[in-house]
């Protein structure tokens, strides 16, 4: 074969090849914060296109060393599957999500339903300990924007929490914790039994042989996360 003929056959097998996921790291100003995220783009991303978006946030101290890593833990590889954005914020001053950094939203929420064509009420929020306590107050302030809210672990909590509970009932809620964590997992638990008395869409996930932190890839996390988003038609 020439190598004329080696040379368009690599291109064209590199062609018909899937472009990989990438991840990058952008930055913005919003509600008077400078912030800096982590962007999962799927194969392929086209700047300007429409996309499935989920905001992920990271829990411990939220800074954006611990959005990478749960980015690459628990969303990066599904994400390329399924074609997702994923974004995970760190911190912009040290403050967590559901205390005073929420100041960010929802000048946040709204770059991202811009710049990603996500409609209105299909944006998808998750996170885990503290990402998971933020991502329901920060669903629970603005749940217009949101189609699914998802804590692995999380709850709502804080102050007057019957009443901003309500502002969900539209979302559907995905609930996960292991085990081993018997502290959330009563937390969790009572939460959700009082919103399935209320009729609620929720599901409510006991995980086997987990501690607080999930260990997505032993137990087939990521797919599972997804597909509840998937499923949940409004």
């Amino acid at each position: 074969m020439k190598l004329s003929s080696v040379v368009a056959a690599a291109v064209l097998l590199c062609a018909a090849l899937p472009a990989s996921a990438e991840m990058v790291e952008r930055s913005g100003r919003f509600g008077g914060l400078q912030v800096t995220y982590k962007v999962v783009l799927p194969g392929g991303y086209t700047p300007g296109g429409a996309y499935p978006v989920v905001l992920v946030f990271t829990g411990g101290a939220q800074q954006l060393r611990g959005a990478e890593n749960t980015l690459n833990a628990d969303w990066r590889e599904e994400a390329e599957r399924r074609g997702y954005v994923v974004i995970s914020p760190g911190t912009p001053d040290g403050e967590l999500f559901f205390e005073a950094a929420d100041r960010i939203f929802p000048e946040f929420l709204d770059m991202i339903v811009r710049e990603y064509k996500v409609p209105m009420g299909r944006l998808h929020v998750a996170g885990h300990s503290n990402g998971g306590l933020s991502a329901f107050h920060v669903a629970a302030k603005f749940p217009a924007y949101f189609a699914t809210l998802t804590g692995y672990p999380g709850l709502l909590d804080g102050t007057d929490t019957a009443r901003r509970l309500q502002g969900l009932q539209r979302l559907c809620i995905f609930m996960h914790v292991g085990n081993q964590d018997p502290e959330w997992m009563t937390a969790m638990l009572r939460q959700a039994e009082e919103l399935k008395r209320q009729a609620f869409r929720i599901q409510f996930t006991v995980e086997n042989d987990q501690a607080h932190r999930l260990r997505a890839a032993d137990i087939n996390l990521s797919p599972r996360l997804f597909t509840q988003i998937e499923s949940c038609g409004r």
